[in-house]
């Protein structure tokens, strides 16, 4: 459990470096480059236009297409 926290916690780390103003966008090479890991996430949410954020406690990220992601800032918790 300590070792999926610490990769958690490296998650939002990255996300919230790459994302300083609340939103942002960046390429998957760039989290990839800095050790993200994609299967590990906190929870999601799925809009009601069908799209679905990925967070990391309140740091979060979506899929534009292939290789841009979206990065957003999660003001209060959401579930």
């Amino acid at each position: 459990m300590r070792n999926i926290n610490n990769i958690l916690r490296k998650n939002r780390r990255i996300l919230a470096a790459l994302n300083p103003r609340g939103k942002a966008k960046v390429t998957k090479t760039d989290l990839i480059d800095q050790g993200f890991k994609f299967s590990y996430f906190t929870n999601q949410y799925k809009t009601k236009s069908g799209n679905v954020y990925h967070f990391c406690y309140d740091q979060g990220y979506l899929a534009i297409d292939d290789d841009m992601y979206a990065l957003v800032e999660r003001k209060a918790y959401v579930e």
